[in-house]
């Protein structure tokens, strides 16, 4: 009998202006979001996850300390113990992207894993923080060197109720290293939120993570948010989150425009399929790999 996992991946527009009160963003986001994993209830997911700090804009756009204000605690933050409600009356693993406090000024960009019956797993932080400018003559830019701090909790996996997974933010995915050492450790599904526009980046966008897909014979959830926000007008979100297998092949598929519950099927009985064909982990050779760790 397989190992049949249903996944919900939310991409979601989010609409509050940039001038607007923090709180105003987090209200209508938590909101949105609420109503969404309701959807991925009704369509019977058990693993749900959102986008890249899902509780606002990409505020990273500009510099500006008004956003440090969007920080809280994890676990003992509102959300964090939102969702593990929700995660609990539902039976689904939630995975929650937030920007994390630890103490005043330190900062993270960091996703909270939620297991079926509520309890806290623990959590990951962005380990590769991108600064550069979003366009040649644009005043906007991923400028998040000014919001958060490189992750320093490694590449946890999480054994959950329905599958083991593991987590990367965003920029992380133009690092092999990060999926490799989740795929080592025993991740089956794992999960990417982000945020990106059209531009220089896209066309990777379905290259490299279905090809860490076939590399480390997992699955892959990326998640992207959809829309243009103002006032920064840095770009289109252009959604598009998918599910792929260990093959590098697309399961499911969300638009470019618009909210939307993505669900796919994961096989996990394929990971062994696909492993004891390609023996990728059976023929590595670490012990020639030590250049790629060099300062």
């Amino acid at each position: 009998m397989s190992r049949m996992v249903r996944v919900a991946l939310i991409q979601a527009k989010h609409e509050v202006h940039g001038d607007e009160p923090v709180a105003k963003h987090h209200e209508k986001a938590i909101e949105k979001h609420l109503k969404m994993i309701k959807e991925a209830a009704e369509k019977k997911a058990q693993i749900v996850c959102l986008q890249e700090i899902f509780t606002g804009p990409y505020f990273c756009a500009e510099q500006s300390t008004k956003w440090y204000e969007a920080t809280e605690r994890i676990p003992d933050g509102p959300t964090t113990r939102l969702m593990q409600e929700q995660a609990k009356k539902y039976g689904m693993v939630i995975v929650v992207p937030l920007y994390e406090e630890t103490i005043t000024g330190v900062y993270y960009n960091t996703a909270a894993v939620i297991d079926a019956d509520g309890k806290y797993l623990g959590k990951f932080r962005k380990i590769h923080i991108p600064h550069v400018q979003a366009g040649k003559t644009s005043a906007t830019g991923f400028w998040e060197k000014f919001y958060f701090k490189p992750g320093n909790l490694g590449h946890p996996v999480f054994e959950t109720a329905y599958a083991k997974i593991g987590v990367y933010i965003c920029y992380d995915r133009h690092f092999p290293e990060g999926p490799r050492i989740l795929g080592l450790n025993g991740a089956e599904i794992l999960f990417n939120p982000s945020a990106t526009v059209a531009g220089l980046s896209e066309y990777l966008w379905k290259l490299e993570q279905p090809a860490q897909a076939v590399a480390n014979a997992c699955f892959i959830g990326a998640i992207n948010r959809v829309g243009v926000e103002a006032p920064w007008n840095m770009g289109h979100f252009y959604g598009s989150s998918y599910l792929c297998d260990p093959r590098g092949q697309l399961i499911a598929e969300g638009s470019r425009e618009d909210d939307e519950v993505v669900i796919g099927d994961a096989d996990l009985d394929l990971i062994k399929e696909v492993r004891n064909t390609w023996q990728f982990f059976r023929d590595r050779r670490p012990e020639t790999y030590g250049d790629i760790c060099a300062p």
